[in-house]
């Protein structure tokens, strides 16, 4: 669930009291990938509460530059909260997180293997209060930049050929279809035409009959005289 910071102390101190173990994550998350999506399970294995600290707009732009987040920060927060391994998810603007660590002491403070634990900025402010530093998640291999750089190459490339082949093959089609459509078109006026003049042929021939038979049926003069 996405909470406030002061939402978020609260949910912590009642973890703490039922004895839970807290960890905590951070990042930007724009857009989410599986390298975040192994982080955050690396990070959730670590104790029984995972905290994820997700960027704001500001800062997103700050550390990543222009054009970016492609996402909002409440958009980004909901997908991140969505993961089954993730319990909290708190939104900040901060330049780092060493006011979230100091405010709510996470039992492990969880970074990713781009780092090492020498390496991680706030080792020491954690270890200070107590806690401690893992290196979760799978090797960096995934980036949002990349991505990105896929999808511009793909559109670049224009649609696949063999979509280009499915357009022409359907509008070959169609124009078959109609030239079908119109032979049979075509076909039938003949053949009422054909009806028409075999009705008109039978009428002529039947009135010539009637005709005939009408003069036989006549008495010829002479026979009247007779």
């Amino acid at each position: 669930m996405v909470l406030t910071e002061s939402e978020l102390v609260e949910a912590v101190a009642r973890d703490r009291a039922a004895g839970r173990a807290i960890a905590f994550a951070n990042g930007c998350f724009d857009l989410l990938h599986v390298g975040h999506v192994r982080y955050l399970q690396g990070a959730a294995a670590e104790a029984d509460r995972l905290i994820v600290a997700v960027n704001d707009d500001r800062s997103v732009a700050g550390l990543k530059g222009e054009g970016r987040p492609i996402l909002p920060a409440s958009d980004r927060a909901e997908l991140v909260a969505a993961l089954r391994r993730v319990d909290y998810v708190v939104i900040f603007g901060d330049p780092t997180v060493e006011r979230l660590l100091l405010l709510l002491r996470p039992d492990v403070h969880c970074k990713g293997t781009d780092y090492s634990v020498e390496s991680v900025p706030e080792r020491a402010i954690v270890a200070g209060y107590g806690g401690r530093t893992a290196i979760v998640g799978d090797e960096k291999t995934h980036a949002t930049r990349e991505i990105l750089a896929r999808v511009a190459r793909t559109e670049d490339q224009g649609p696949p050929r063999d979509q280009g082949r499915t357009e022409d093959q359907g509008r070959t089609k169609d124009q078959g279809r109609t030239k079908d459509q119109g032979r049979t078109e075509d076909q039938g006026r003949t053949k009422d035409q054909g009806r028409t003049e075999d009705q008109g042929r039978t009428e002529d021939q039947g009135r010539t009959r009637d005709q005939g038979r009408t003069k036989d049926q006549e008495p010829s003069t002479k026979d009247q005289a007779r």
